[in-house]
């Protein structure tokens, strides 16, 4: 049953929203080579709880962390390690937090250095995915509309499209009703309306579209070992249209002034 939500649950949907996406900023400009998965995670659960919220990621269906950190090959679900990344990898962060009730949700896959123009594309082109179907995130469309526009843009780009990992609900849990594929027909699935909550995150690979899954029972990687990107938003449908609940002005302005601050020659 989808769970619809009132003007007033919105609002502190927001809020969680806002935190997220805040947390992932303060991660932006240590998003460096030599940089471990584990310091990111927890600086990021330090920052999550010192703002009154708690890691929603952390103890959920035995996670042991607060953040998903997969580089490269690996789609999602990645445990954080002590091996650091290095220059030219790509580092998909899936953060989740919960204030007041109510869960934030949001991933953004980062370039480490100088990365490849393929990789650059990849990004790009799954970023652009990610617009795509927010688009058709209003009310009257159907979830198939939003599968349809993430699947068209990521295929006419010669990119494999992940089946069964999806998009979803979500309020006061994590995964709540319906689901929402990054891939589909127009005109088919649920209809939206307002008082939906969902997060809509393409998981798009630069090879194929299968997929599979470490012994670790989290990880998952591209069969082909392709490169893997993946961007997620919440959104809200209010008053017949989209409202993107999670922002991602908190990263891109921490890298650009990491761009600026590197690009500054030092004083004698």
């Amino acid at each position: 049953m989808i769970q619809l939500k009132s003007p007033e649950e919105i609002e502190l949907c927001a809020l969680a929203a806002d935190l997220v996406s805040r947390t992932l900023g303060i991660l932006a400009p240590r998003v460096v080579p030599g940089v471990t998965p584990l310091e990111l995670d927890r600086l990021a659960e330090e920052y999550i709880r010192d703002s009154g919220g708690i890691p929603a990621f952390k103890g959920l269906y035995g996670f042991p962390n607060t953040l998903c950190i997969s580089p490269n090959d690996q789609v999602v679900h990645g445990i954080p390690g002590k091996a650091p990344i290095r220059d030219g990898d790509i580092l998909s962060v899936d953060c989740g937090v919960k204030l007041n009730g109510f869960i934030g949700d949001q991933a953004f896959t980062f370039g480490v250095g100088i990365i490849t123009p393929e990789a650059q594309k990849l990004l790009r082109i799954t970023r652009e995915c990610l617009d795509r179907g927010i688009a058709q995130a209003v009310a009257g469309k159907r979830i198939g509309d939003i599968g349809h526009a993430i699947q068209e843009h990521a295929e006419a780009a010669g990119y494999g499209v992940v089946r069964e990992l999806v998009g979803h609900g979500l309020g006061r849990q994590l995964h709540e009703k319906p689901e929402v594929p990054n891939y589909g027909k127009k005109g088919q699935g649920i209809r939206l309306s307002d008082g939906m909550v969902l997060a809509i995150e393409p998981m798009i690979n630069a090879g194929g579209k299968a997929i599979r899954h470490e012994n670790d029972g989290w990880t998952v990687r591209t069969r082909d070992g392709s490169l893997s990107a993946h961007y997620e938003h919440d959104v809200a449908l209010v008053g017949g249209v989209c409202r993107v609940l999670t922002t991602f002005e908190y990263v891109d302005t921490a890298l650009l002034n990491s761009q600026r601050s590197m690009a500054i020659p030092p004083t004698n």
